[in-house]
């Protein structure tokens, strides 16, 4: 069989998902090691036994309703190149919002500090490590599996010398640290409300999902907390989910610590972040 009648073959099988051409070439690409070009310039050719083999597994995976960066083990982020497996939750383009302000923020500020919570495969954190060349970062997970695999994505992307990683429950930890800015994407989503995700986000960790009852849990654990961490005039900046930002702002504000709180939408028009400042 050559490499496109394994396309065409492996994009029919999967036809009822996402983009399927593009997922049948990117399982190739992984298949083969090789690049988008040498796919497209090397059509004709034909695979071995085995690659025949391992690419039609990877096909059923995503037919059984894997992600497929499950199965490739690599996610694009910022710009950058981040592994995944099943212990973290795969970076989403709407967070790339979140860094792009954390950035603002820090070069207006003139940070050198900041804290990402709940940082999972470290896309956050080490995305702000990589462009913001002033700043040392302090990455925290209560997975001991994702801690690992942020320092993976450290070494990766070679900022592995600006981070400090800790494995802790929130802020349980850090002991008496302050930063410039708290930055976080806990999860969100409502207890009951993740047996309905697709299939594909069900085959995300369970513990990266479930932010309680009502989704704001850890929302309101880290701006209880939050001041203790941050010096006066830090940020918290957090991601929320589309429908929570005047419950996230209502929580901000019986807390009375901060001030000038902000939201913005993501390229989807959906309201993604919410930023405040400690008095």
């Amino acid at each position: 069989m050559t490499i496109q009648e394994a396309l065409n073959q492996g994009m029919n099988e999967i036809k009822g998902t996402e983009s399927p051409k593009l997922k049948a070439r990117l399982l190739m690409q992984y298949i083969l090691k090789q690049t988008r070009q040498y796919v497209i310039v090397n059509d004709m050719k034909e695979l071995d036994e085995m690659q025949e083999k391992q690419y039609f597994e990877a096909i059923d995976k995503i037919k059984k309703g894997f992600p497929i960066e499950h199965i490739t083990h690599q996610k694009e982020f910022m710009k950058l190149n981040f592994f995944v497996d099943k212990n973290v939750l795969i970076p989403r383009q709407d967070t790339e919002i979140l860094v792009e302000e954390v950035i603002k923020i820090a070069n207006k500020i003139g940070a050198t500090k900041i804290l990402d919570l709940c940082t999972g495969s470290g896309a956050i954190g080490i995305s702000l490590a990589k462009y913001l060349s002033k700043c040392r970062l302090t990455l925290v997970d209560i997975s001991k599996e994702a801690i690992q695999i942020a320092k993976k994505n450290a070494n990766i992307n070679e900022v592995e010398n600006k981070i400090t990683f800790i494995h802790s429950n929130l802020f349980d930890n850090l002991e008496s640290q302050k930063f410039d800015i708290i930055v976080s994407n806990p999860p969100y989503i409502k207890t009951e409300d993740i047996t309905n995700l697709e299939n594909q986000v069900k085959k995300e960790p369970y513990i990266a999902l479930n932010g309680g009852q009502d989704g704001l849990e850890f929302y309101r654990k880290i701006i209880k907390e939050a001041y203790k961490y941050l010096n006066k005039g830090g940020y918290l900046c957090l991601e929320i989910g589309f429908d929570q930002k005047y419950d996230v702002i209502e929580i901000i504000e019986n807390e009375e610590r901060f001030e000038q709180t902000y939201a913005k939408k993501d390229l989807y028009d959906n309201d993604r972040i919410i930023i405040t400042k400690l008095k």
